[in-house]
């Protein structure tokens, strides 16, 4: 197995794929060889095909030695989330009432990725249905940090992160409510880019019309590898009544670009707690020491943003758990017993929310992202932290303290990050440094609507002028 091959950033494996220096039979090796080595201590991929992805891998360097079009994913190798279907491969969003469930179709982007020529070698772990932002679950247990394997990966992608940052893949997918691209990208060491609603299909829809809180989006040990996906994720689809127009062309065009090593008309606003939310005192020193200079070493201008997120906390929270109840208030009702404590709580919270409660969360979250936009007016990206503390031990349910500070919720001390998420407006954690114990850090860099182009080339100079994430785990 050859380690470095495993750990080289998917553009550059893409390159060597296309040069024919190497084959998609021999990454595709590579990195089952270190799903073996290193799986069995981080718990991250929880469903393995090596045949069939065997399989892909062949037609993947037929259509090579064949002279055909090699599409965007050609031959690099994916395990997607476990709560996005793929037709033929077991997916059990982490629910013990769907432990042997088997779809009959792809997710519409599973398929886009296939279509791509990504090699599916599997699915990563999960909370059950993505509720919680630390990965475990009834089914498979939890995912390890490849950092340090008895802390936590983040979640819901935090086994995507995990797998990436330890090169069992090439590249990740996962998605996002609450911060589960961002988060498990902070913990991990790696990107990950929250798109802005209808960005990324999220069809076969099951119901209705309305814009969720959660979207589908990628995950990359690199910024180009992040636009590389997330040019394949998007564009139009006339099956999901969000859609946004596009096809992802200009995010395929900058995984070719070269990144610039000075902005020095950039103006980044900065707030090291969104406004008083409590972070612990090792995080703001990372952003401080690794973060501010790296902006400064660009030519940028920082300047402090007086951020007010007033009343993101009832909005958040009423329209989150109303969702949810929406979701799974049938199935809580006929398998209370079997369903996990997060789960639980939110559909119960769900089910008290008014007419008049989701009105006014919607009027919140209206208020909130006005303000957010406003300063958008005076700025061109805004930078904080993407989550209040550290990894936190695995065995932990959730923290319940923040620089000492009680959180009363699981949920209370992501809002680093769903806070970001009410603004409906694209995100992205970038590795920006470690503790003293060597726990990585992530910066959170928020941009203009559906302003990726923008977002992820300031994120591919910050990477430039930091490049905390080529760091990888000692495993």
């Amino acid at each position: 197995m050859d380690v470095e091959l495993c750990h080289l950033p998917a553009v550059e494996q893409r390159s060597l794929l296309r040069s024919g220096e190497l084959s998609a039979r021999e990454l595709l090796e590579n990195s089952l060889a270190r799903i073996e080595q290193v799986n069995p201590v981080l718990n991250a991929v929880v469903t393995l095909d090596p045949e069939g992805a065997r399989r892909q891998a062949a037609a993947a360097d037929e259509a090579f030695a064949h002279r055909r079009e090699l599409r965007p994913l050609h031959g690099l190798v994916m395990a997607h989330k476990d709560l996005l279907a793929t037709g033929g491969m077991r997916t059990t969003w982490g629910c013990r009432l769907f432990a042997d469930h088997v779809p009959a179709a792809d997710a519409h982007a599973a398929a886009r990725m296939a279509r791509a020529g990504a090699v599916r070698v599997g699915k990563t772990n999960v909370p059950e249905f993505g509720l919680g932002s630390h990965t475990v679950n009834q089914v498979f247990g939890s995912t390890g940090n490849p950092y340090a394997p008895d802390r936590s990966a983040g979640g819901s992608s935090g086994g995507a992160a995990a797998a990436l940052a330890a090169g069992m893949v090439s590249l990740a997918d996962g998605g996002d409510m609450g911060g589960s691209l961002r988060n498990p990208a902070s913990f991990c060491n790696v990107v990950g880019l929250r798109p802005p609603p209808g960005r990324v299909t999220q069809a076969p829809v099951e119901r209705g019309s309305w814009p969720d809180l959660a979207v589908l989006g990628p995950l990359g040990r690199t910024v180009r590898d992040t636009a590389l996906l997330h040019g394949v994720l998007s564009g139009f689809d006339p099956a999901d009544p969000n859609s946004v127009p596009g096809t992802g062309e200009e995010f395929l065009a900058l995984a070719d670009e070269p990144a610039r090593d000075r902005m020095p008309g950039l103006r980044v606003g900065w707030t090291p707690d969104l406004g008083g939310l409590p972070v612990d005192p090792e995080v703001t020193a990372v952003l401080e020491r690794d973060g501010r200079t790296a902006f400064e070493r660009l030519g940028a201008s920082v300047v402090d943003w007086a951020a007010d997120f007033r009343g993101a906390d009832v909005a958040f929270s009423t329209i989150r758990a109303w969702s949810v109840a929406g979701r799974f208030g049938g199935m809580y009702r006929e398998h209370a017993d079997v369903l996990g404590a997060n789960l639980r709580t939110n559909v119960e919270d769900g089910f008290r929310v008014t007419a008049e409660g989701l009105y006014r969360a919607v009027q919140e979250q209206s208020a909130v992202r006005a303000r957010v936009l406003a300063a958008l007016d005076r700025v061109d990206v805004l930078a904080m932290p993407t989550v209040q503390l550290p990894p936190f031990p695995v065995d932990w349910d959730w923290p319940h303290e923040v620089a000492g500070q009680p959180q009363e919720h699981y949920l209370t001390w992501m809002r680093s990050c769903w806070y970001i998420t009410l603004t409906g407006l694209p995100a992205i954690s970038l590795p920006c440094g470690f503790t003293a114990a060597g726990l990585p850090v992530g910066i959170q860099l928020v941009g203009r609507p559906y302003g990726e182009v923008e977002l992820l080339r300031v994120a591919a100079s910050f990477e430039l002028a930091n490049p905390a994430g080529a760091r990888r785990p000692e495993l």
